[in-house]
């Protein structure tokens, strides 16, 4: 036994079960599925202006002395490392039972579920270049980026998190790669959402129809929301 194993034996339980690592991908999928909902509501309240988003941004940024933004990134950033390592391991583990009527299970398999590792590898590199871009800011220092409004109001320095946004939106390349993400993360969801409520015992045959417009449309919202923000400043201009 290893010492992995001694140490976290539950853990290990959990993981080495094909039910407990497909729990483990639904409930790591519910915590970011609300997630995405509530980043999609903070991030539209850029289009009420400068001073109402940093004020937001400020809030985030505040929150329990400066730890709860880092506590909520950790929990956000190991659900999601959980959730595409068990989709792989699971994916893998039903590749290897399927050897002998892969073509049947291919046809029968609908295209977003073929796709859902490679759209979570990319969502993931796609987390890692968001949180260096805009969170540590690599290439929006704070010193750079002063509110003018908040400055001539208080006298007060703070980070421009909307100009921040602006700028980084400002560029063509970063929005092609914002919007393809987010395109293969709307696919994910399209299919995880509903999965998820299946794993969780919560679809049913009356439920099932339900539950697939569900998840569709939540998928369109998301895609929707989050989508406008860059085609608003780098197509029409929005915060220029």
């Amino acid at each position: 036994m290893s010492s992995l194993a001694k140490c976290c034996p539950i853990a290990c339980r959990i993981w080495n079960s094909t039910i407990g690592r497909k729990y483990l991908v639904a409930l790591t999928g519910v915590v970011l599925t609300l997630f995405l909902l509530g980043h999609l509501v903070g991030n539209l309240v850029i289009y009420l202006g400068r001073e109402s988003f940093n004020d937001y941004a400020e809030f985030l940024h505040s929150m329990l002395h400066g730890g709860g933004v880092w506590i909520a990134r950790v929990v956000l950033l190991t659900c999601l490392v959980v959730h595409v390592a068990a989709t792989i391991s699971l994916t893998r583990q039903n590749r290897a039972a399927r050897q002998n009527y892969e073509c049947q299970a291919t046809i029968q398999a609908k295209k977003s579920s073929l796709i859902m590792i490679w759209s979570g590898l990319t969502i993931l590199a796609f987390v890692i270049f968001h949180i260096l871009h805009f969170t540590v800011r690599v290439s929006y220092p704070a010193e750079k980026f002063v509110d003018p409004l908040h400055k001539q109001l208080t006298g007060e320095e703070r980070f421009d998190a909307w100009g921040m946004v602006v700028a980084g939106f400002s560029n063509p390349l970063t929005v092609v790669f914002y919007i393809i993400a987010m395109s293969l993360l709307c696919s994910h969801l399209s299919h995880g959402v509903q999965a998820m409520f299946q794993t969780l015992g919560l679809r049913s045959r009356k439920t099932a129809g339900f539950l697939d417009k569900l998840s569709v449309g939540y998928a369109a919202l998301i895609w929707i929301g989050f989508v406008s923000i860059p085609v608003s400043i780098l197509v029409f201009g929005f915060g220029k």
